[in-house]
Protein backbone atom coordinates (compact mmCIF):
# COMPACT_ATOMS: atom_id res chain seq x y z
CA UNK A 1 0.00 0.00 0.00
CA UNK A 2 1.70 3.46 -1.16
CA UNK A 3 2.03 5.94 1.85
CA UNK A 4 -0.39 8.83 1.33
CA UNK A 5 1.25 11.48 3.46
CA UNK A 6 4.77 10.09 1.11
CA UNK A 7 2.88 10.48 -2.01
CA UNK A 8 2.11 14.33 -0.84
CA UNK A 9 5.24 15.26 -0.25
CA UNK A 10 7.44 13.80 -3.08
CA UNK A 11 8.90 16.33 -4.30
CA UNK A 12 11.54 14.79 -5.90
CA UNK A 13 9.00 13.15 -8.17
CA UNK A 14 7.68 16.42 -8.73
CA UNK A 15 10.96 18.00 -9.81
CA UNK A 16 11.38 14.66 -12.00
CA UNK A 17 7.90 15.42 -13.51
CA UNK A 18 8.76 19.19 -14.37
CA UNK A 19 11.91 18.95 -15.68
CA UNK A 20 10.89 16.07 -18.35
CA UNK A 21 8.48 19.42 -20.18
CA UNK A 22 11.57 20.98 -22.90
CA UNK A 23 9.72 24.63 -22.03
CA UNK A 24 12.82 26.23 -23.65
CA UNK A 25 11.81 29.86 -23.86
CA UNK A 26 11.43 29.77 -27.17
CA UNK A 27 8.74 26.48 -27.07
CA UNK A 28 5.01 26.44 -25.60
CA UNK A 29 4.64 25.97 -21.95
CA UNK A 30 0.66 24.57 -22.45
CA UNK A 31 1.61 20.94 -21.88
CA UNK A 32 3.33 21.12 -18.31
CA UNK A 33 0.77 23.87 -17.23
CA UNK A 34 -2.08 21.05 -17.96
CA UNK A 35 0.25 18.49 -15.92
CA UNK A 36 -0.16 21.31 -13.07
CA UNK A 37 -3.80 22.46 -13.49
CA UNK A 38 -4.66 18.28 -13.35
CA UNK A 39 -2.11 17.83 -10.35
CA UNK A 40 -3.62 20.50 -8.20
CA UNK A 41 -7.31 20.00 -9.57
CA UNK A 42 -7.18 16.55 -8.28
CA UNK A 43 -6.70 17.48 -5.05
CA UNK A 44 -9.00 20.11 -5.25
CA UNK A 45 -7.48 23.09 -5.62
CA UNK A 46 -8.73 25.43 -8.77
CA UNK A 47 -6.57 27.34 -10.73
CA UNK A 48 -6.38 29.84 -13.55
CA UNK A 49 -4.50 30.80 -16.71
CA UNK A 50 -3.06 33.84 -18.00
CA UNK A 51 -2.38 33.63 -21.70
CA UNK A 52 0.13 35.39 -24.02
CA UNK A 53 -1.31 36.96 -26.79
CA UNK A 54 -1.19 33.73 -29.04
CA UNK A 55 -2.66 31.31 -26.26
CA UNK A 56 0.54 29.51 -27.26
CA UNK A 57 2.46 29.96 -23.11
CA UNK A 58 -0.13 30.50 -20.18
CA UNK A 59 1.20 31.54 -16.40
CA UNK A 60 -0.74 29.99 -13.98
CA UNK A 61 -2.03 31.14 -10.67
CA UNK A 62 -4.30 29.16 -7.68
CA UNK A 63 -5.01 30.59 -4.30
CA UNK A 64 -5.19 27.25 -1.59
CA UNK A 65 -7.68 28.69 1.62
CA UNK A 66 -9.82 31.63 1.67
CA UNK A 67 -9.43 34.03 -1.06
CA UNK A 68 -11.27 37.09 1.43
CA UNK A 69 -7.59 38.17 3.00
CA UNK A 70 -4.61 38.66 1.07
CA UNK A 71 -1.87 35.88 2.57
CA UNK A 72 1.20 35.21 0.62
CA UNK A 73 2.79 34.46 -2.82
CA UNK A 74 5.06 31.82 -3.78
CA UNK A 75 6.21 32.42 -7.63
CA UNK A 76 8.39 30.69 -9.57
CA UNK A 77 9.19 30.31 -13.38
CA UNK A 78 8.99 27.58 -15.54
CA UNK A 79 10.67 28.59 -18.52
CA UNK A 80 14.57 26.93 -19.32
CA UNK A 81 17.72 28.25 -20.70
CA UNK A 82 18.56 26.75 -24.29
CA UNK A 83 20.91 23.46 -24.26
CA UNK A 84 21.52 23.90 -27.79
CA UNK A 85 25.42 23.76 -27.87
CA UNK A 86 26.12 22.69 -24.37
CA UNK A 87 28.23 19.23 -23.77
CA UNK A 88 26.08 17.59 -21.20
CA UNK A 89 27.08 14.63 -19.63
CA UNK A 90 23.13 13.65 -19.18
CA UNK A 91 20.12 13.90 -20.60
CA UNK A 92 18.92 17.28 -19.84
CA UNK A 93 15.81 16.75 -19.59
CA UNK A 94 15.60 13.70 -17.34
CA UNK A 95 16.36 14.23 -13.79
CA UNK A 96 19.64 11.95 -12.56
CA UNK A 97 20.87 11.77 -9.69
CA UNK A 98 24.76 11.71 -9.03
CA UNK A 99 26.65 12.13 -5.77
CA UNK A 100 23.86 13.73 -4.31
CA UNK A 101 22.86 16.09 -6.95
CA UNK A 102 20.11 15.91 -9.00
CA UNK A 103 20.86 16.90 -13.30
CA UNK A 104 18.26 18.77 -15.31
CA UNK A 105 17.99 21.86 -16.95
CA UNK A 106 15.66 24.00 -14.86
CA UNK A 107 16.40 21.79 -12.02
CA UNK A 108 18.21 24.45 -10.58
CA UNK A 109 16.67 27.92 -12.09
CA UNK A 110 13.79 27.40 -11.07
CA UNK A 111 11.95 24.10 -10.98
CA UNK A 112 13.37 22.89 -7.66
CA UNK A 113 11.09 26.06 -6.14
CA UNK A 114 7.95 25.11 -8.31
CA UNK A 115 8.29 21.15 -7.20
CA UNK A 116 7.98 22.47 -3.64
CA UNK A 117 5.35 24.88 -4.44
CA UNK A 118 3.14 22.82 -5.92
CA UNK A 119 3.29 19.55 -3.01
CA UNK A 120 3.56 21.83 -0.34
CA UNK A 121 0.68 23.64 -1.52
CA UNK A 122 -1.71 20.25 -1.76
CA UNK A 123 -0.18 19.33 2.03
CA UNK A 124 -1.38 22.58 2.72
CA UNK A 125 -4.77 21.84 1.65
CA UNK A 126 -5.04 18.71 3.42
CA UNK A 127 -4.04 20.45 6.86
CA UNK A 128 -6.53 23.43 6.10
CA UNK A 129 -5.42 26.91 6.30
CA UNK A 130 -6.29 29.98 8.67
CA UNK A 131 -3.95 32.23 6.31
CA UNK A 132 -4.43 31.89 2.12
CA UNK A 133 -1.32 30.73 0.27
CA UNK A 134 -1.50 31.52 -3.38
CA UNK A 135 0.92 30.12 -6.06
CA UNK A 136 1.80 31.80 -9.20
CA UNK A 137 3.79 30.18 -12.27
CA UNK A 138 5.05 32.14 -15.20
CA UNK A 139 6.62 31.86 -18.21
CA UNK A 140 9.27 33.57 -20.22
CA UNK A 141 10.93 35.06 -17.54
CA UNK A 142 14.58 33.98 -19.05
CA UNK A 143 13.92 36.32 -22.20
CA UNK A 144 13.16 39.66 -20.02
CA UNK A 145 10.49 38.65 -17.39
CA UNK A 146 7.69 38.81 -20.36
CA UNK A 147 5.24 36.76 -19.04
CA UNK A 148 4.25 37.78 -15.65
CA UNK A 149 3.29 41.39 -16.33
CA UNK A 150 0.18 39.67 -17.29
CA UNK A 151 0.02 37.68 -14.74
CA UNK A 152 0.71 41.25 -12.10
CA UNK A 153 -1.76 42.65 -13.88
CA UNK A 154 -4.91 40.03 -13.24
CA UNK A 155 -3.48 40.72 -9.68
CA UNK A 156 -3.97 44.32 -9.78
CA UNK A 157 -7.29 43.42 -11.02
CA UNK A 158 -8.04 41.48 -7.73
CA UNK A 159 -10.53 42.28 -5.55
CA UNK A 160 -7.95 40.97 -2.80
CA UNK A 161 -4.41 40.64 -3.92
CA UNK A 162 -1.21 38.74 -1.92
CA UNK A 163 -0.11 41.04 1.19
CA UNK A 164 3.24 39.67 -0.10
CA UNK A 165 5.43 37.42 -2.23
CA UNK A 166 8.79 34.88 -2.57
CA UNK A 167 9.93 34.74 -5.30
CA UNK A 168 12.24 31.05 -5.41
CA UNK A 169 15.22 32.12 -7.13
CA UNK A 170 18.35 30.25 -5.97
CA UNK A 171 19.75 32.08 -3.20
CA UNK A 172 21.05 28.99 -1.59
CA UNK A 173 18.09 30.31 0.68
CA UNK A 174 19.57 33.21 1.83
CA UNK A 175 16.90 35.90 2.31
CA UNK A 176 17.81 38.32 -0.74
CA UNK A 177 16.21 41.69 -0.20
CA UNK A 178 17.57 43.44 -3.37
CA UNK A 179 18.54 42.71 -6.71
CA UNK A 180 20.11 44.49 -9.84
CA UNK A 181 18.14 45.93 -12.95
CA UNK A 182 18.21 45.64 -15.80
CA UNK A 183 17.50 47.44 -19.12
CA UNK A 184 18.66 46.44 -22.73
CA UNK A 185 18.55 48.01 -26.08
CA UNK A 186 19.66 47.31 -30.12
CA UNK A 187 21.52 49.99 -31.52
CA UNK A 188 20.97 50.04 -35.50
CA UNK A 189 23.69 51.91 -37.47
CA UNK A 190 22.60 53.17 -40.94
CA UNK A 191 25.81 53.77 -43.01
CA UNK A 192 26.09 53.95 -46.81
CA UNK A 193 27.06 51.00 -48.85
CA UNK A 194 30.02 50.90 -51.97
CA UNK A 195 32.74 49.11 -53.20
CA UNK A 196 35.68 48.55 -50.87
CA UNK A 197 38.01 50.09 -53.23
CA UNK A 198 36.15 53.81 -52.85
CA UNK A 199 36.08 53.01 -49.00
CA UNK A 200 36.07 56.88 -48.51
CA UNK A 201 32.72 57.39 -50.16
CA UNK A 202 30.72 54.90 -48.48
CA UNK A 203 29.82 55.28 -44.08
CA UNK A 204 31.18 51.99 -42.62
CA UNK A 205 28.43 50.74 -40.67
CA UNK A 206 30.49 48.23 -38.37
CA UNK A 207 33.22 50.58 -37.88
CA UNK A 208 31.00 52.93 -36.40
CA UNK A 209 29.02 50.23 -34.33
CA UNK A 210 32.60 49.17 -33.90
CA UNK A 211 33.11 53.16 -32.08
CA UNK A 212 30.32 52.73 -30.37
CA UNK A 213 31.17 48.96 -28.71
CA UNK A 214 34.61 50.78 -27.62
CA UNK A 215 32.50 53.48 -25.69
CA UNK A 216 30.32 51.56 -24.09
CA UNK A 217 33.10 49.64 -22.88
CA UNK A 218 35.00 52.84 -21.24
CA UNK A 219 31.38 53.51 -20.14
CA UNK A 220 31.31 50.06 -18.25
CA UNK A 221 35.17 50.55 -16.95
CA UNK A 222 34.27 54.09 -15.59
CA UNK A 223 31.41 52.46 -13.43
CA UNK A 224 34.04 49.57 -12.01
CA UNK A 225 36.34 52.11 -11.09
CA UNK A 226 34.07 55.40 -9.89
CA UNK A 227 31.29 53.16 -9.07
CA UNK A 228 28.69 53.94 -7.22
CA UNK A 229 29.39 50.67 -5.29
CA UNK A 230 27.22 48.46 -2.83
CA UNK A 231 29.56 45.85 -1.25
CA UNK A 232 26.47 43.54 -0.30
CA UNK A 233 26.38 42.16 -4.28
CA UNK A 234 28.68 39.90 -5.45
CA UNK A 235 29.36 42.36 -8.50
CA UNK A 236 29.64 45.62 -6.20
CA UNK A 237 28.79 48.01 -9.14
CA UNK A 238 26.24 48.89 -12.18
CA UNK A 239 27.73 47.07 -15.09
CA UNK A 240 27.20 47.39 -19.15
CA UNK A 241 27.74 44.83 -21.69
CA UNK A 242 27.74 44.32 -25.00
CA UNK A 243 26.86 40.72 -25.79
CA UNK A 244 25.70 41.04 -29.96
CA UNK A 245 26.78 42.56 -32.76
CA UNK A 246 25.64 41.88 -36.72
CA UNK A 247 26.64 43.68 -39.60
CA UNK A 248 28.16 43.84 -43.28
CA UNK A 249 27.56 40.89 -46.22
CA UNK A 250 31.42 40.66 -47.88
CA UNK A 251 34.66 42.12 -47.09
CA UNK A 252 34.43 44.44 -50.74
CA UNK A 253 31.68 46.03 -49.56
CA UNK A 254 31.65 48.94 -47.42
CA UNK A 255 28.76 47.81 -45.28
CA UNK A 256 25.50 50.12 -45.05
CA UNK A 257 23.69 48.36 -42.02
CA UNK A 258 25.20 46.89 -38.32
CA UNK A 259 23.41 46.38 -35.29
CA UNK A 260 24.64 45.36 -31.93
CA UNK A 261 22.95 44.41 -28.46
CA UNK A 262 24.07 46.10 -24.96
CA UNK A 263 22.77 46.23 -21.45
CA UNK A 264 23.08 47.80 -18.19
CA UNK A 265 22.62 45.50 -14.54
CA UNK A 266 22.54 49.00 -12.88
CA UNK A 267 22.16 49.18 -8.87
CA UNK A 268 18.90 50.25 -7.65
CA UNK A 269 19.31 53.73 -6.89
CA UNK A 270 21.37 54.23 -10.38
CA UNK A 271 19.29 55.73 -13.23
CA UNK A 272 19.35 53.43 -16.72
CA UNK A 273 18.27 55.91 -18.88
CA UNK A 274 20.85 58.42 -17.88
CA UNK A 275 23.19 55.77 -18.86
CA UNK A 276 21.26 55.15 -22.10
CA UNK A 277 21.59 58.79 -22.02
CA UNK A 278 24.43 58.93 -22.45
CA UNK A 279 25.53 56.16 -25.12
CA UNK A 280 22.64 58.03 -27.10
CA UNK A 281 24.20 61.49 -26.91
CA UNK A 282 27.64 60.40 -27.86
CA UNK A 283 26.26 58.56 -31.31
CA UNK A 284 24.19 61.58 -31.75
CA UNK A 285 27.00 64.18 -31.20
CA UNK A 286 29.74 62.98 -31.84
CA UNK A 287 29.64 59.82 -34.57
CA UNK A 288 26.47 61.69 -36.27
CA UNK A 289 27.72 64.91 -37.75
CA UNK A 290 30.81 63.01 -39.01
CA UNK A 291 28.14 60.23 -40.85
CA UNK A 292 26.14 62.78 -41.97
CA UNK A 293 28.84 64.93 -44.01
CA UNK A 294 29.12 61.64 -46.41
CA UNK A 295 25.67 61.06 -47.02
CA UNK A 296 22.97 62.67 -44.46
CA UNK A 297 20.49 59.66 -44.05
CA UNK A 298 23.57 57.94 -41.93
CA UNK A 299 22.83 57.18 -38.54
CA UNK A 300 21.48 55.75 -35.77
CA UNK A 301 18.07 54.49 -34.05
CA UNK A 302 17.61 52.44 -30.65
CA UNK A 303 15.29 49.92 -29.64
CA UNK A 304 14.51 49.09 -26.51
CA UNK A 305 14.79 45.09 -26.20
CA UNK A 306 13.95 44.43 -22.73
CA UNK A 307 13.72 45.85 -18.91
CA UNK A 308 13.78 44.56 -15.65
CA UNK A 309 13.09 46.68 -12.66
CA UNK A 310 15.18 46.72 -9.48
CA UNK A 311 14.13 44.86 -6.74
CA UNK A 312 15.11 47.05 -3.20
CA UNK A 313 12.86 46.31 -0.07
CA UNK A 314 14.15 47.78 3.49
CA UNK A 315 15.58 44.60 5.72
CA UNK A 316 12.69 45.25 8.72
CA UNK A 317 10.24 44.51 6.19
CA UNK A 318 7.19 42.19 7.37
CA UNK A 319 7.79 39.66 4.24
CA UNK A 320 11.90 39.77 5.36
CA UNK A 321 11.46 39.29 8.70
CA UNK A 322 9.33 36.05 8.08
CA UNK A 323 11.61 34.70 5.22
CA UNK A 324 14.39 35.10 7.87
CA UNK A 325 12.41 33.10 10.73
CA UNK A 326 11.56 30.35 7.78
CA UNK A 327 15.25 30.15 6.85
CA UNK A 328 16.43 30.36 10.46
CA UNK A 329 19.07 33.16 8.93
CA UNK A 330 19.83 36.28 10.68
CA UNK A 331 21.78 37.56 7.31
CA UNK A 332 19.87 38.78 4.08
CA UNK A 333 21.86 39.42 1.03
CA UNK A 334 21.42 41.25 -3.03
CA UNK A 335 22.09 39.22 -5.69
CA UNK A 336 23.40 40.62 -9.81
CA UNK A 337 21.04 38.84 -11.54
CA UNK A 338 17.30 40.05 -12.21
CA UNK A 339 13.85 38.47 -11.18
CA UNK A 340 10.31 38.90 -11.42
CA UNK A 341 10.35 39.82 -7.82
CA UNK A 342 11.12 44.08 -9.03
CA UNK A 343 7.70 43.76 -11.29
CA UNK A 344 5.68 42.32 -8.16
CA UNK A 345 7.17 45.05 -6.35
CA UNK A 346 6.71 48.21 -8.15
CA UNK A 347 4.12 47.06 -10.96
CA UNK A 348 1.92 45.03 -8.26
CA UNK A 349 2.82 46.35 -4.96
CA UNK A 350 3.73 43.73 -3.68
CA UNK A 351 5.95 43.82 -0.97
CA UNK A 352 8.83 40.55 -2.36
CA UNK A 353 11.75 38.76 -1.28
CA UNK A 354 13.94 36.21 -3.38
CA UNK A 355 14.55 33.01 -1.19
CA UNK A 356 15.23 29.52 -2.90
CA UNK A 357 17.25 26.51 -3.03
CA UNK A 358 20.13 26.24 -5.12
CA UNK A 359 23.06 28.75 -6.06
CA UNK A 360 23.09 30.72 -9.18
CA UNK A 361 26.22 29.65 -10.47
CA UNK A 362 24.59 26.11 -10.84
CA UNK A 363 22.37 27.39 -13.42
CA UNK A 364 22.46 27.98 -17.31
CA UNK A 365 25.34 25.61 -17.38
CA UNK A 366 25.64 22.26 -19.23
CA UNK A 367 25.01 19.73 -16.23
CA UNK A 368 22.68 22.30 -15.00
CA UNK A 369 21.89 20.64 -11.09
CA UNK A 370 20.60 21.05 -6.93
CA UNK A 371 21.73 19.36 -4.22
CA UNK A 372 20.03 17.59 -2.48
CA UNK A 373 21.13 19.38 0.68
CA UNK A 374 19.79 22.73 -1.22
CA UNK A 375 16.30 20.60 -1.74
CA UNK A 376 16.31 19.73 1.70
CA UNK A 377 16.79 22.86 2.80
CA UNK A 378 13.60 23.84 0.96
CA UNK A 379 11.49 21.58 2.12
CA UNK A 380 12.75 22.44 5.62
CA UNK A 381 11.50 25.75 4.72
CA UNK A 382 8.23 24.81 3.08
CA UNK A 383 7.47 22.85 6.62
CA UNK A 384 8.02 26.16 8.85
CA UNK A 385 5.27 27.96 6.05
CA UNK A 386 2.99 25.89 6.83
CA UNK A 387 3.61 25.61 10.42
CA UNK A 388 2.27 29.50 10.21
CA UNK A 389 -0.55 29.40 7.54
CA UNK A 390 -1.93 26.00 8.37
CA UNK A 391 -4.88 25.74 10.75
CA UNK A 392 -3.77 22.33 12.32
Amino acid sequence: MVDAGAERLDVRGMLEKLVSYDTTSRNSNLELIGFVEDYLSSHGISSRRVYDAEKRKANLYATVGPDDRGGIMLSGHVDVVPVDGQAWTTDPFTLTEKDDKLYARGACDMKGFVALMLVYAVEAKRRGLATPLHLAISYDEEVGCVGVRGLIDMLNDLPVKPLMCIVGEPTGMQPTVAHKGKRSFRGHVRGKECHSSLAPQGVNAVEYAAQMVAYIRGVAKRLRREGPFDDKYDVVHTTAHVGVMHGGTALNIVPKDCSFDFEFRHLPEQDPDALFDEVRRFADETLGPEMRATDPDAGFSWEEISSIPALAIEPDAEVVTLVKQLAERNDHGKVAFGTEAGLFQTRGGIPTVVCGPGHIDQAHKPDEFISLEQLRKGEVFMERLLDRVCAR
